[in-house]
């Protein structure tokens, strides 16, 4: 079956057209969604991904022309931006949470440079400051608040703020050179 015969399969309504279009693209469209959503996701919300590009072909052929180019190239497309969407989507669900394998990688900038284990032991440095240290410091360099931001959450004064930052720092250095 070519493009177009599988995209007049699916305007006549047989099932048969989608049943090979998914059988002949599902991997492709799987593999897609997988690598954008590869840090977000689990595998169901791969799966409804996948489906969801299914769905709209079935319910959207009239938007794929063959002057456009081939199908598997539209479906591709298709796959990407549903995938996008569901990555946003997740992105807003997930809790902003102190996890050290999260921290490990999206600790911006240095990821490519500091090895895994170094930030293994800078979180673990992080995590043995004093409780309001470590919020400090995770508010910070993490979420990148601004030290009037971390007052104004925490209660305390901008200077009290700037001085615990510049003493935590002082630790972690310590902590790490040893």
């Amino acid at each position: 079956m070519n493009d177009a015969q599988i995209i007049n399969g699916i305007k006549n309504g047989n099932e048969a057209a989608i049943r090979y279009a998914i059988n002949k693209y599902s991997k492709l469209m799987w593999r897609i969604a997988a690598t954008v959503l590869k840090n977000v996701a689990i595998t169901e919300d791969v799966e409804e991904c996948v489906a969801d590009v299914f769905v709209y072909l079935w319910q959207n052929y009239d938007k794929w022309s063959e002057q456009r180019g081939h199908l598997k190239i539209w479906l591709s497309s298709v796959a990407k931006s549903k995938a996008i969407d569901r990555y946003r989507q997740l992105s807003k669900k997930s809790e902003l949470s102190l996890n050290d394998e999260m921290m490990i990688k999206s600790i911006p900038l240095i990821d490519n440079i500091m090895a895994a284990e170094t930030k293994r032991e800078l979180i673990a440095s992080v995590n043995a400051l004093a409780e309001i240290d470590r919020e400090i410091v995770v508010r910070r360099y993490y979420y990148q608040q601004k030290p009037k931001e971390i007052g104004f959450v925490l209660d305390m004064p901008v200077k009290q703020v700037e001085n615990r930052l510049y003493l935590s720092k002082l630790k972690l250095r310590e902590m790490i050179t040893r």
